[in-house]
């Protein structure tokens, strides 16, 4: 088997002569680095190890042993950072994501459904791998069951691309041919898409943000509000798993999921000051909601900042509230 060098850009073939070279080495850092959250795609070395697995220039059984101790090393550090440091850690990993409002959502909807389970698919899923083990952690998912269901994710998705590579080897060196032979026309195309796709989130974001700042609430205009008797709506739109980790609200709050809240606006006086607060950093996922209830008909729509942790720091009162344990099972 042949592999030629391209002269530029980033390739299938220039993944194929590092692993050459380096080996186990630059297979391990790579998954690794993806897994600690790092922009760094993982798939393509696993796929070239797979390849070169199926030419004898790599061991299968070894590229796919260190794609998972890569996994496995780099997964533990987010869970014992989630179960140490909370929602500070989600909070930073929602901060760095093109998508913070809709991030820890998806990861906990997929917790919701399946418990520990969701461990084995989430890899599979951009944007959830890094977050599942932190939240993982978060919710207190017992080492042993966080480690077995864990490991099997990670032999299923390793074991998935190593060996699609080892099986389509031959199809993926004429792949890293003709890229070489495109060289940095190719190269420039891939960065310019990422690059502009990257600004146009970016734009989106600054601009919800931005509409976030004037339109929010404070903890205290809120308590101002239900002290003087005026008619309020408070919405919680935070998941059940948001309710265990911290299991209280706001006095008289309404909790409604964000798919809740967009099939049933109607039931929502429009009368009243509506305030809507999640769990998610800058209250984002409240903007979202609070611009959608407007196109509704609901002008008086405000997203609560700091949410119900905002609120506790001020000693106003809460209510507890229970959610089911059997999530996490």
């Amino acid at each position: 088997m042949s592999i030629a060098v391209a002269k530029s850009g980033w390739n299938m073939d220039v993944v194929f002569q590092f692993l050459i070279r380096h080996g186990g080495l630059v297979l391990f850092g790579a998954v690794f680095a993806e897994q600690i959250g790092l922009p760094l795609p993982a798939i393509p070395f696993l796929l070239a190890a797979g390849a070169l697995a199926g030419v004898g220039k790599m061991s299968p059984a070894a590229a796919v042993g260190l794609s998972v101790i890569a996994c496995l090393i780099g997964d533990q550090i987010w869970y014992e950072l989630g179960r140490n440091r909370g929602r500070q850690v989600l909070n930073v990993l929602c901060r760095i994501s093109l998508e913070p409002d809709s991030c820890v959502r998806r990861t906990e909807n997929f917790f919701v459904r399946h418990g520990a389970r969701s461990l084995l698919i989430v890899k599979f899923i951009p944007g959830l791998s890094t977050l599942a083990p932190a939240l993982a952690g978060l919710f207190k998912i017992g080492i042993p069951r966080f480690l077995f269901y864990n490991s099997l994710g990670a032999l299923i998705w390793t074991a998935c691309f190593v060996g699609f590579g080892y099986l389509f080897s031959n199809q993926l060196e004429h792949i890293a041919l003709q890229a070489a032979q495109l060289g940095a026309s190719l190269a420039l195309l891939l960065v310019g898409s990422l690059v502009g796709y990257v600004v146009y989130k970016y734009i989106h974001r600054q601009r919800l943000l931005r509409e976030l700042r004037i339109a929010r609430i404070t903890v205290d205009e809120l308590k101002q509000m239900m002290d003087a008797g005026e008619k309020v709506t408070i919405v919680d739109l935070r998941q059940p798993l948001d309710i265990e980790a911290a299991p209280y609200v706001i006095p008289g709050a309404l909790r409604m999921s964000v798919e809740e809240l967009e099939h049933r606006h109607h039931e929502i006086d429009r009368d009243r000051d509506v305030i809507l607060y999640c769990a998610c950093p800058n209250e984002v996922t409240s903007a979202r909601m609070a611009l959608l209830l407007r196109k509704k008909g609901i002008a008086k729509v405000r997203p609560l900042a700091g949410g119900v942790e905002a609120w506790r720091e001020r000693n106003y009162p809460v209510e507890e509230q229970t959610v089911l344990q059997s999530v996490m099972r």
